[in-house]
Parts: structure tokens; C-alpha cells; sequence
């Protein structure tokens, strides 16, 4: 399974890293053969929204060549998504078999219109800017509908990394890699083709 990171100026930080500690289990504990990812980025470096600095393994490859493409968040993408060389980009990630996105990174995906139908949802406090790109926002910290799966905001990447290793492989595993990350929160072996995960 070959992932793709996506970065750019402005994103969250904790929205990439959460995600990224959880699902990249799948390789070290040899969960699925032919694990790896790559951080994409429109540009050799980028910067987030606290002023960390970020070297992109490539820049701007075809997303179509991935199985996996995630998409973080950050307040940049509330103007991303208007900018038509960056969405032609993300547009490259349309046949992907697996499109996750992280907070408002969902606004990236709906722009994109890979939201068109679905249920879907983000942070908190863009449920507004994500209503006309997709059916119906849920107010939950994992969606998925089919395999597009989105998070709501910045801590919710742990969840959502979760759900990925138990939808890829089995709760069996998730279980393995919850007790790693000391994360007690997710709520293993509920997973389903329309799913809404809340969280005590």
C-alpha cells in the first residue's frame, strides 16, 4: 500500500502527525506487505501554521499513482480550495481507492469533488463551509462513507489513524497499536461501510 501525505503552508501540524503515528504502524508491525508513504507538497518546503518548517519528499506527483491520499487541515485551506493550480493538483488523487482527510482538510476533498453524495465532516467550526460540497455534514470525530473517510478537528487524526489500521486489517490489530500510542479514547471493532464514531 503506497501512501501520500499532503502538505502545504499554513496546514495543522498535530492534524498530519496524529494520523501519520498510527497508520505507519501498519508497516513496522507488518500488518499489510509493501507499506509506504511519501510527503507530498506543491513545493520543496513548506511551513505550518506555528512556523515549523517541512522538507516534501516530492513535489507535486501525480496522487493518482497512491492507494492512499491524506489531506490535513489548517486555515490555509479555506483559501486553497479556491486555487485552481493547487485543486488541479488534489484533482490528480480522483481514482484513488482510499481519500482521507483530517479537519478542514475536507474542504480540499469537497472542493475537489470527491464529497459529491457523502456524508462527511471536519472541524467544528467549518461544518458551514463543508455543507455544499457534501450530502449531509455529521457532527462525529471519524466518518466514513465507503473509502472516504474524514476527521474532525486536530486531535481526531488519532482517531481517524485508528479507524484506518482497523478497517485495512482487524480489530485485532488496531488493538495492538491503540496500547503502543497509550490512546485508551477509540473505540475498536465498530466498523462499518457508513460509520459515525463519537466517543465517550
Amino acid at each position: 500500500m503506497k501512501m501520500a501525505f499532503v502538505l502545504f503552508d499554513g496546514m495543522t501540524s498535530m492534524d498530519l502527525v496524529g494520523f501519520y503515528e498510527a497508520v505507519t504502524w501498519l508497516a513496522i508491525l507488518k500488518a499489510k506487505e509493501n507499506v509506504s508513504w511519501t510527503f507530498c507538497a506543491n513545493k520543496d518546503e513548506i511551513t505550518d501554521d506555528r512556523g515549523l518548517k517541512m522538507k516534501s519528499g516530492t513535489v507535486l506527483p501525480n496522487l493518482g499513482d497512491f492507494d492512499l491520499v491524506f489531506f490535513p487541515g489548517g486555515l490555509s485551506t479555506r483559501m486553497l480550495r479556491f486555487d485552481e493550480d493547487f485543486m488541479g493538483w488534489v484533482r490528480t488523487a480522483e481514482n484513488v481507492p482510499y481519500k482521507i482527510s483530517i479537519c478542514t482538510g475536507a474542504l480540499l476533498m469537497g472542493a475537489a469533488g470527491f464529497l459529491n453524495g457523502k456524508k462527511a465532516t471536519t472541524n467544528s467550526s467549518a461544518y458551514d463551509l463543508l455543507a455544499p460540497y457534501c450530502a449531509e455534514v455529521i457532527s462525529a470525530r471519524v466518518v466514513r462513507d465507503g473509502n472516504t473517510v474524514t476527521g474532525a478537528g486536530v486531535t481526531a487524526s488519532i482517531d481517524l489513524g485508528l479507524y484506518m489500521v482497523e478497517m485495512l486489517t482487524s480489530t485485532e490489530i488496531v488493538l495492538q497499536v491503540q496500547q503502543k500510542l497509550e490512546y485508551p479514547y477509540y473505540e475498536a471493532g465498530n466498523i462499518k461501510d457508513v460509520y459515525m464514531q463519537t466517543f465517550r
